[in-house]
């Protein structure tokens, strides 16, 4: 990905996986029927412990790791070992998060998202793509945009093909999922139902959101080409930010203390203290992409490279301290466990690093 904007063609055959990480080649175009995976479990293997994950995050004391083919690794060891949860789909997972101790949520291609209410032992599938692009097509007649009633009946069509990168939960009710060609999808009722929130975002090259974070009435995007969002009214109007950087985010985090980090091509890097208003940059001292990060207890940070380096930040944000990888794997994913490891989600399965200071 750059920050020279591309032909729908091009950009759809770098979905396959956040970075390129995940095999592929173009996705293809479904047809109106719904893709035999969402409806097929997840295949229960010794061999997933391995597996290509994507994404991992904390549910109380248990770490929850998602991947390809539905995957869904549990640890209650702060990731010494592991097992499968069972899951109702064999789609690619990229995305999970926690609300609490035992309920959360995982996304992916084919516009999946899951629920658990169990800390992530068992799923249930509330929303898939055949239902998402009705929903957006819902929101465009309703906007009564010409552009967007195109762009969604295009998306009816193609069908079940575009992944969500991204989910966000401020509580058991209340979330926002955002992935590819401009998706964007909120909640009220912990995804009962799910309302199409794209036609809404001033986004009209339709690029792809990697990133969201929400807090009080305010909700943060980040996206391709530099695309940085911001709503201060709850979701109900959003507007463009000026970023600092053209080339793609790939993920936003928001430390203790309110500060927003966005992260993502050749190693870049910025802060913001002003939810975004204003940004800085830092010195990543790394020149491949970052592909993971999260606010720690401490008020710091930590970013991971697609190299397995993890850049540690202070919460005073005077700098990044480079701890190099004892592992050169990439890292899609990372999470702080109850002993203080950090808990590397990797395309050759899941990593634990001993607890790193940040000072």
């Amino acid at each position: 990905m750059t920050g020279i904007a591309r032909p729908r063609a091009a950009r759809r055959a770098a979905l396959a996986g956040l970075l390129g990480w995940v095999a592929a080649a173009t996705l293809p175009a479904w047809a109106a029927n719904r893709p035999a995976v969402l409806s097929q479990p997840a295949l229960v293997t010794p061999k997933a412990s391995g597996a290509a994950t994507l994404a991992v995050a904390r549910a109380g004391n248990r770490l929850v790791a998602v991947g390809e083919r539905g995957t869904v690794l549990l640890s209650d060891d702060h990731g010494v070992t592991w097992r499968q949860a069972q899951v109702p789909v064999q789609a690619t997972l990229t995305a999970v998060c926690f609300a609490d101790e035992r309920t959360g949520w995982a996304a992916g291609h084919l516009g999946v998202v899951l629920r658990s209410v169990d800390a992530g032992a068992t799923w249930e599938k509330q929303l898939d793509g055949i239902q998402a692009a009705e929903l957006v097509k819902q929101a465009a007649q309703r906007s009564g945009d010409t552009k967007a009633m195109v762009q969604a009946e295009q998306l009816v069509k193609e069908g079940a093909d575009k992944p969500f990168f991204d989910l966000e939960f401020v509580d058991a009710r209340r979330g926002f999922a955002v992935g590819a060609y401009n998706l964007m999808f909120a909640t009220e009722d912990g995804g009962k139902t799910w309302a199409a929130w794209g036609p809404r975002l001033p986004n009209p090259k339709t690029l792809h959101l990697y990133g969201v974070r929400a807090y009080g009435r305010t909700l943060v995007i980040a996206g391709e080409q530099g695309l940085l969002l911001r709503s201060s009214d709850g979701g109900a109007s959003f507007t463009v930010l000026q970023s600092p950087y053209k080339g793609s985010y790939f993920g936003l985090l928001r430390t203790r203390g309110g500060a927003l980090v966005a992260y993502g091509l050749r190693g870049s890097a910025y802060r913001s203290t002003d939810e975004g208003a204003h940004w800085d940059k830092l010195d990543t001292g790394v020149p491949m992409a970052l592909g993971a990060g999260m606010a720690l207890p401490d008020g710091g940070f930590v970013l991971m490279s697609q190299a397995g380096d993890a850049l540690m930040g202070a919460a005073s944000g005077s700098g990044l301290r480079r701890i190099p990888a004892r592992e050169p794997v990439p890292v899609s994913g990372v999470a702080l466990a109850a002993d203080g490891s950090l808990v590397l989600a990797s395309l050759r399965g899941m990593r634990r690093l001993p607890a790193l200071p940040v000072h």
